[in-house]
């Protein structure tokens, strides 16, 4: 008796599944929002490559208890070192055999999904929208949902809708200046795009984004109303989760000891993600301009993440302008490991970013009411850095797309940072991102429309 009993505890139960994408912004996202749907007692198992599942658990800020990890083994694939001199794009080709040998999950992915939907009542697969191609077997059995989660902005998606409807009239809000595709995807990875795009069209047309209502409410609107009934839902910002201030050990890092001796408002911060490798002379435009600027700044410096970021190479050491790091000593740090990102930004004495425009940065700078001087280097970034300067007008831009081919000199990276955090205009996009980091807060308080919007996706899974 107690074993049916125990047996039809288990044909109720709801269970998680995430896919994420081998790449460190996409393995964070879902760890976040794992991480709140654990909080409501749903069981969330999380898989990866064995590398990937180690690089996420390391690298998460947070502590992670509660999430099944599954770390499947995938054929061994190379892991070169990024090329700061690639001629066609800025895009990180080295990781491409990284995320080509991740379609090799599908088989292990199938599996586990049997199990999953044999134990539990539903079984809800929540997979990258790049990894769809592991998560299609999921279409085949009667007790699994599949839910696309896009690590890109709502922004990004409604430009190639509109675009794809023929630009049509939107009503009351509009389209900045789109810029151009070219350049933004290496050639060789186009193929993988379009297989995963094609796998998309079979899924059961629900849709989540790591975004808010109160960032991008009319794009949001826009796909659903244009998105043939699909449904989309807004759960973010997902990194708004409590920041820990120390690390596992106890330690904070060096450089927020430093931060905590600064003016409010007073440091610039410098990083351009994980998967950009600057040029050694764009490397020093950068120490000139930051220097010349007389700013107090925390500037990341480190390459792209290889495929296998555990890769026991010997990594490569940047050279700085001779003296550099003498001459700036108490103006400036640089930093060449893992940086605490969301706990620099959320400092009072952080007032500027100079960033890619990743949306994980993106929507972590909204959160933290920190306006951003755009540098987009690949992918969804140009469009994103359109959305900070021209829609919401919580930046300036230090780059344009249409001069991505162009070095960026340190007269121009000294002009921006001084506009940035030094005159009028850099105050008032200061006021407005603060502004905006209100509306992200309040939206997610009780009662606001991010926290009713998980709420109501946790009831629409649990239901």
């Amino acid at each position: 008796m107690a074993l049916n009993d125990e047996n039809i505890l288990h044909q109720t139960k709801v269970v998680v599944l995430m896919i994420p994408f081998p790449a460190q912004a996409h393995l964070n996202q879902l760890l976040h929002l794992s991480r709140q749907i654990v909080a409501q007692n749903i069981p969330v198992h999380y898989v990866s490559t064995i590398t990937h599942i180690r690089q996420a658990t390391l690298r998460h800020q947070n502590s992670i208890p509660n999430i099944h990890f599954h770390a499947f083994e995938v054929p061994p694939f190379v892991s070169p070192p990024p090329n700061p001199n690639n001629p066609e794009s800025d895009f990180p080709s080295h990781l491409i055999p990284s995320f080509e040998a991740s379609t090799h999950l599908r088989e292990p992915v199938g599996k586990l999904l049997q199990s999953l939907s044999s134990q539990a009542k539903r079984v809800i697969v929540i997979h990258d929208s790049l990894m769809a191609s592991v998560a299609q077997d999921a279409i085949n059995m009667p007790n699994v949902e599949n839910y696309t989660f896009h690590i890109f902005s709502a922004f990004n998606n409604a430009v190639y809708l509109w675009q794809e409807k023929g630009r049509p009239h939107v009503g009351d809000f509009l389209f900045p200046e789109i810029p151009s595709d070219e350049g933004c995807i290496a050639t060789q990875f186009k193929g993988f795009l379009s297989a995963q795009y094609e796998f998309l069209n079979f899924s059961h047309g629900r849709h989540i984004y790591n975004t808010s209502r109160a960032i991008e409410g009319p794009y949001i609107d826009f796909l659903e109303r244009l998105g043939g009934g699909k449904k989309v839902w807004a759960l973010g910002p997902l990194n708004l989760l409590a920041i820990e201030k120390k690390d596992s050990t106890g330690l904070r890092h060096p450089c927020m000891e430093w931060l905590d001796k600064q003016e409010p408002n007073s440091v610039i911060y410098v990083s351009f993600g994980t998967t950009t490798t600057l040029t050694e002379e764009q490397i020093k435009q950068i120490a000139t301009g930051l220097e010349q600027s007389k700013q107090k700044f925390i500037w990341v410096l480190r390459d792209a993440d290889k495929g296998n970021i555990f890769d026991e190479n010997e990594e490569k050491r940047h050279y700085l302008p001779n003296g550099f790091e003498e001459r700036v000593k108490g103006m400036g740090v640089v930093v060449r490991d893992w940086a605490p990102q969301l706990e620099i930004l959320s400092h009072p004495s952080t007032g500027g970013f100079m960033s890619h425009c990743g949306w994980n940065s993106c929507t972590e700078s909204f959160s933290m009411g920190v306006p951003i001087a755009t540098w987009p280097m690949h992918s969804d970034q140009p469009r994103n850095a359109a959305l900070v300067t021209e829609v919401l007008k919580v930046g300036l831009v230090v780059k344009d797309w249409s001069q991505r081919n162009a070095l960026v000199t340190a007269s121009n990276v000294e002009n921006c940072v001084r506009r940035l955090m030094q005159t009028k205009e850099g105050e008032e996009m200061r006021e407005r991102a603060v502004r905006l980091k209100n509306d992200i807060h309040r939206a997610m308080n009780e009662g606001g429309v991010s926290r009713m919007e998980m709420e109501s996706f946790i009831s629409h899974i649990t239901y």
